[in-house]
């Protein structure tokens, strides 16, 4: 039985990247035309093309989406939001469903892959985590987009989490940031991507739910720390994660 579950995985996965493929040369141009406007408006913008695009690609690869505590975004106000990360779908999925415009921290590696690191580029904010200067300026960056108005979405473990444990440990610079901007967190949590598209098993894909829950906001109050806020969000994270895995 795993034999054939492993074979399916693969076709299906073959047939994942065709069909990402295909959606995503269809939403080229119009992605193309999203550079004609400068930043905010450009990601005011771009954002319900990715949704869309999403809403196309995830249905055809048997991938839906189920959302829960979408209340805690208030109107006018916006958020750094949290996820866990544990596989190449979590950008997929959490960017085009967090509600609003936002951009996500990402490897500059990916932006350059032909057309798609032209999209890439447009729903992010890039980093080399080797290049001092480039973390620097990221962290800038940043700053600028939450300053805008929109959301900022970071996967505070920054790598992929393969260690079988609901979340590895949390680096500092999104806590930095939410104390710097005085910008309330929104924790969330992924279930499912690492079943749907695994991180340890090269070309295995499967259909499936995934789940997109939203956690309370936490607010910034004066005199946060970054370990105690960083342990807070954590512990949150974990807490929600192992009761509703």
């Amino acid at each position: 039985m795993q034999l054939l579950k492993n074979i399916f995985a693969r076709i299906w996965a073959v047939w994942g990247i065709i069909a990402f493929t295909i959606v995503m040369l269809i939403f080229f141009p119009l992605f193309l035309l999203c550079l004609l406007w400068k930043e905010p408006k450009r990601s005011r913008i771009s954002y319900p093309l990715f949704r869309i695009w999403m809403n196309v690609y995830l249905p055809l690869i048997g991938v839906f989406i189920r959302i829960k505590g979408k209340q805690h975004f208030k109107k006018g106000s916006n958020y750094i939001v949290l996820c866990n990360h544990s596989s190449l779908m979590d950008v997929p999925v959490s960017s085009p469903y967090i509600p609003g415009p936002n951009k996500t921290i990402a490897k500059i590696e990916m932006s350059r892959i032909p057309v798609f690191g032209t999209i890439y580029k447009l729903g992010s904010v890039l980093v080399d985590r080797k290049d001092k200067d480039s973390r620097i300026k990221s962290y800038v960056a940043m700053k600028e987009v939450l300053a805008a108005g929109l959301h900022m979405c970071i996967y505070p473990e920054g790598t992929s989490n393969k260690t079988g444990q609901p979340l590895k440990e949390f680096h500092d610079g999104a806590f930095k940031l939410a104390i710097d901007t005085r910008k309330p967190i929104i924790p969330a949590v992924l279930f499912g991507t690492a079943k749907r598209l695994s991180s340890t098993k090269p070309l295995y894909l499967l259909p499936g739910i995934v789940r997109f829950h939203f956690l309370p906001v936490v607010e910034i109050e004066p005199g946060s720390s970054t370990e105690v806020l960083r342990k807070k969000v954590f512990e949150m994270m974990w807490d929600y994660y192992s009761a509703n895995k």
